[in-house]
């Protein structure tokens, strides 16, 4: 008697990028703007709790879009990039670089570029990474690395931005064979967020207008 097989296990696992800054100021922006229309929709009179929900329907979902939405998820087949209306996912191979200089970006091998909204980039935090870089080779000139050296030293001499974009850059070349990658090209737009926004802000026109 033969035992059931067991499911199969996905091949990659992964790898998960998002802003932290951008959910913290998600979540705030959402509670104040809830609370405010809210409270116009309860308090208010005439056309302006119909005003304030169709305000809520509109604004709610574009700051879900660009504040908790937006996520990078890598593994070694293929990128899945949620941007604010968009999803791009493609394999390594349909991949030809990944950048970060003001803005960290994506390019095909068609040329076409796509913003990763989850990845920021600080010049500010750049600015302090190289700080510390400069201050550790100042420390030793010639580049001499100790063996109780801290990984995590190292990494904290590098913006956020940038690291990621390496990990990304390491994924891709390890990326999966073009004959065993069962990933295909595509980019989707989100009409989970395009639909609400689109009908708040048609209903927010025309109670304005009537109103």
């Amino acid at each position: 008697m033969t035992s059931p097989t067991p499911p199969a296990e996905p091949s990659y696992a992964d790898r998960t990028y998002r802003s932290g800054g951008g959910l913290v100021t998600g979540a705030l922006l959402i509670l104040l703007v809830g609370w405010v229309g809210v409270d116009a929709a309860v308090r208010g009179e005439g056309w302006v709790p119909w005003i304030a929900l169709a305000a809520l329907l509109t604004v709610i979902p574009l700051i879900v879009a660009f504040t908790l939405r937006p996520a990078v998820y890598a593994n070694e087949e293929r990128i899945r990039v949620r941007n604010p209306f968009r999803t791009i996912e493609l394999p390594w191979t349909d991949v030809a670089d990944v950048r970060a200089s003001y803005t960290s970006e994506l390019f095909a091998q068609d040329g076409t570029k796509y913003q990763l909204w989850a990845v920021p980039v600080s010049l500010r935090e750049r600015k302090k990474a190289a700080r510390k870089a400069s201050r550790a080779s100042q420390d030793d000139p010639f580049g001499r690395t100790s063996v109780h050296a801290d990984v995590r030293d190292t990494q904290a001499r590098v913006a956020a931005a940038d690291r990621t974009v390496n990990e990304l850059r390491e994924l891709k070349e390890r990326g999966a064979d073009p004959e065993q990658s069962a990933t295909s090209a595509s980019v989707r737009w989100s009409y989970e967020v395009l639909a609400p926004v689109g009908v708040g802000a048609v209903l927010l026109v025309v109670l304005l207008a009537i109103g």
